[in-house]
């Protein structure tokens, strides 16, 4: 689930105006001397180019910033922001080499303060109209941005929710992300290395699959009115590989807000919790959703609630994101732990 964001365009003062000239200004000089450039990549019905390596890239949210720190890229990142949780285990050292603009998403001015050569998301809700800034926002000061196509294909971001998908969103096109940056940003080996770990991952994981199907449901946060998943966002990779059935598998809507009435009807054998570390909604951590579901009347008679069949994943794990894998791994041993698998 996206975090939200809403605030106008920053006006640019002009210093900003000054930096983002130098930018583009020092960009030109690289490129006479860059080897295999420019390299472009179409992005979101756009084109993505780059004349030379990027050397201060600026990732506005978690997920973006995650797969550049995993490919060894913290040295050429000038600014990170949006986060809904710790860093990824085993970037901790890397990512605090970074600068952390904002904790949610600075404004555009702060960005172009640092100077990038790149900008990059997760979600449209920031890199978009009424985020940090548009693409051809970016795109006056010299700076290319590139959006996931999770993000972008098959999905309809139309509106004030967390849109909807009009496909089925697959890994692969997470892999291709990182095999995009890879590409722009001249780290070729270290894209194909991280997928191909990612993929044996995603394998093992799968062979937990149990053999008998096991429902489950998924909800991210706010206790008065909660979002759920619907059928084929990130958590529908999860579902998909361990052959499970969501509950709400009926809606495409990527976090359709659900009463709690219907919840309980649908009682689901596991419920796959957000465990936040963010302040924006009711019900952040698994603490006080777990406190909420064995208090309410309406849901501490639903299956998964008598057999304590919890399972906490990151916000970042229920996103679309390379922590979709570790999701995934967590959900495969849980299922085992309460005896629903092998």
């Amino acid at each position: 689930m996206r975090t939200p964001v809403r605030r106008p365009l920053v006006l640019l003062a002009g210093a900003a105006l000054a930096l983002s000239a130098c930018s583009s200004s020092d960009a030109s000089s690289d490129a006479e001397t860059a080897a295999g450039y420019p390299r472009e990549v179409e992005n979101c019905g756009r084109t993505t180019a780059v004349t030379a390596p990027p050397k201060r890239i600026v990732s506005l949210n978690q997920g973006s910033t995650e797969i550049l720190l995993s490919l060894g890229l913290a040295d050429r990142m000038a600014g990170t922001s949006t986060w809904t949780d710790p860093v990824m285990k085993g970037l901790e050292g890397d990512n605090a080499k970074v600068e952390r603009l904002a904790d949610s998403a600075p404004s555009m001015e702060r960005v172009l303060e640092t100077e990038p050569d790149l900008v990059t998301a997760s979600f449209a809700s920031v890199l978009g109209q009424g985020g940090v800034g548009s693409a051809d926002a970016f795109g006056k000061f010299g700076v290319p941005t590139y959006l996931s196509p999770a993000e972008c294909e098959g999905k309809d971001n139309q509106g004030d929710g967390d849109g909807a998908r009009t496909g089925i969103l697959e890994i692969d096109t997470i892999y291709r992300e990182i095999t995009e940056l890879a590409a722009l940003l001249d780290v070729e080996e270290q894209g194909d290395e991280l997928v191909a770990g990612l993929q044996d991952r995603v394998a093992a994981a799968a062979a937990k699959a149990p053999e008998d199907e096991v429902s489950v449901l998924y909800w991210f946060a706010n206790s008065e009115a909660p979002y759920m998943a619907g059928c084929c966002g990130g958590p529908g990779i999860i579902t998909r590989a361990l052959g499970l059935k969501n509950v709400f598998d009926d809606t495409k809507s990527e976090w359709p807000q659900i009463g709690w009435e219907t919840v309980a009807d649908r009682d689901p054998d596991v419920l796959v919790i957000g465990d936040l570390t963010r302040k924006s909604q009711t019900a952040e951590t698994a603490k006080a959703k777990i406190e909420f579901l064995e208090t309410n009347p309406v849901t501490r008679e639903m299956t998964a609630v008598r057999n304590r069949r919890y399972v906490a994943l990151t916000g970042a794990a229920l996103n679309p994101s390379i922590r979709t894998v570790e999701g995934l791994e967590q959900v495969a041993d849980a299922l085992a732990a309460f005896g629903l698998s092998r």
